[in-house]
């Protein structure tokens, strides 16, 4: 990845386009587990999303193999996908970017507060 790709996110571009290509030839019920699972996981992403790709990528291989295999998605997945996503993102509890900014919005507000008390 060179610095332009980085900066533009092209990259980024690149990879969700080769995840479509590679979600359309699964079958119907695979996709729309694609499709739960990358819902699931966008809001355990940081700014960019940068840091889910890898792990989308593991997801979306695990569904390819689990149809070329003849498995269906509730064989693998079992019926919660949620909390499938929430494993994958590092375990139950995991931070969403909505934890991180509500932790640093109170970090910011406390230390206003301090300076304002004394």
């Amino acid at each position: 990845m060179n610095l332009w790709d980085a900066m533009t996110g092209n990259d980024l571009t690149r990879e969700w386009k080769a995840f479509g290509v590679r979600a359309e030839k699964l079958p119907a019920d695979h996709r729309a587990a694609w499709e739960q699972i990358q819902a699931h996981l966008l809001p355990y992403g940081d700014f960019t999303g940068r840091n889910l790709m890898p792990i989308l990528d593991g997801a979306l291989g695990l569904l390819e193999e689990t149809a070329a295999d003849g498995r269906t998605v509730q064989e693998v997945l079992g019926d919660d996908i949620p909390g499938f996503c929430a494993a994958l993102a590092g375990g139950e509890g995991a931070r969403t970017f909505r934890d991180r900014w509500r932790a640093q919005l109170n970090r910011n507000v406390a230390r206003k507060l301090s300076r304002l008390g004394g």
